[in-house]
């Protein structure tokens, strides 16, 4: 799992890669610090690259939800692909995130 964050203007952009699985949230859970951290800002969850997420990846999507939310930003999640989107379907996380 890599996750890298870049900003752009007001956005903060996350692009998580590869498979958000167990053994991968505790390290990616560090990395995405900064999002949580953030004031003001547009947090977009890059996903084209995200194969994978499990419970412990929506675990770490929802505290960033949560943090963003008491630093007045906004999270959007982009580019899920179809296995994640079920996912999302199923756990109603699709009604708690701005899907692009």
């Amino acid at each position: 799992m890599v996750t890298t964050i870049e900003q752009e203007g007001n956005n903060l952009i996350a692009r998580l890669s590869g498979r958000l699985d167990t053994a991968a949230a505790v390290q990616t859970a560090q990395d995405v610090k900064p999002l949580m951290e953030a004031e003001d800002k547009v947090i977009i969850l890059d996903c084209t690259n995200l194969d994978y997420i499990s419970s412990s990846g929506l675990r770490i999507f929802l505290s960033i939800r949560k943090e963003a939310a008491t630093h007045r930003s906004k999270v959007i999640v982009r580019s899920i692909n179809n296995d994640i989107r079920q996912v999302f379907m199923m756990t109603g996380f699709i009604s708690l995130f701005e899907i692009q």
